[in-house]
């Protein structure tokens, strides 16, 4: 969790650091992903090198050159799942103070949502 004025590139790298090892049914866990999607808001060199770096293969829309239109497949699914989260009231806005305490509503709201959309 970070504060609501950072910027959305700050808090990528933290992000990919904590993407848990992926089980696969042949030969050793994946460590990481093999490609990143992203809008304009990620695009710094920085980034984008920091990801070659880690043999991530970036693919983010570019300022001025590129429109973000060809990652709406992509989004959608993040944008879809987020709504489902907030169809829980008590997610739409933060009302505990404790970092802990959002995290364990968070939680326990995808749990039923997957177990929803499991028993459909």
């Amino acid at each position: 969790m970070s504060a609501a004025n950072t910027n959305d590139h700050e808090a990528l790298k933290p992000l990919v650091k904590a993407i848990p090892p992926i089980r696969s049914r042949r030969g050793p866990r994946r460590a990481r992903p093999a490609k990143l999607h992203g809008d304009k808001a990620y695009d710094v060199a920085d980034l984008r090198d920091w990801l070659r770096q880690r043999r991530i293969v970036p693919r983010i829309a570019r300022k001025g050159v590129e429109s973000s239109n060809r990652l709406g497949r992509h989004r959608w699914v993040i944008e879809r799942s987020i709504a489902w989260l907030f169809g829980y009231r008590r997610l739409t806005i933060r009302y505990e103070r404790k970092a802990n305490h959002f995290c364990a509503f968070l939680t326990l709201a995808a749990a039923l949502t997957c177990y929803k959309k499991l028993t459909t």
